[in-house]
């Protein structure tokens, strides 16, 4: 059984999920892949203290702290390459960036590899399906390009100036997979 709950954040409502103690999922609406890795029942359940934590560590990265993601039990559920990506992802500090590029490259270190590829890469990272939390909102293209967020280009921007990000920098690209 997965136990979900609902947040209303400043880009929009969130769905969140967990199952056995530890978060699986967290979208927002109306993004890409919306509860793509939901494969059992959903129930509601506001009061799972797994969710209330994250409610909590959501309400306070919106407050402008800085919560930590190791803080919380987090069960994304893909293939051992996207969880390595997502793994990686997790190390990005808040109010920074990497690009696909270099996390290619950490994960060909990581599974043995003499490379990766970093469309290989840009396609786990827009299915991470713990959004914010694991903040693929903090990786942009080598040349500033901000494609590639499932939840959408707006919503990268919004979350990357949340957290002090210049978007001098960055652009918006005419054509992408998550325009």
């Amino acid at each position: 059984m997965i136990y979900t709950t609902e947040y209303n954040s400043p880009v929009g409502r969130i769905m969140i999920a967990a199952k056995d103690e530890a978060l699986t999922g967290l979208w927002i609406e109306n993004q890409k892949y919306y509860l793509a890795s939901v494969k059992e029942e959903m129930k509601q359940c506001d009061d799972l203290a797994v969710l209330v934590q994250a409610k909590d560590w959501l309400d306070r990265y919106f407050a402008g702290e800085k919560p930590q993601i190791r803080e919380l039990n987090l069960a994304p559920v893909g293939s051992e390459f996207r969880r390595a990506v997502w793994e990686i992802l997790t190390e990005i500090p808040y109010g920074e960036v990497t690009t696909y590029g270099k996390i290619a490259g950490k994960v060909a270190k990581r599974l043995g590899l003499d490379r990766m590829s970093a469309q290989a890469v840009g396609g786990a990272v827009g299915h991470n399906p713990i959004s914010i939390i694991i903040p693929c909102h903090r990786v942009v293209g080598t040349n500033g390009s901000l494609t590639g967020y499932a939840g959408g280009i707006d919503k990268k921007i919004a979350l990357l100036t949340h957290e002090g990000i210049s978007m001098d920098r960055f652009f918006v690209p005419k054509k992408g997979t998550a325009l």
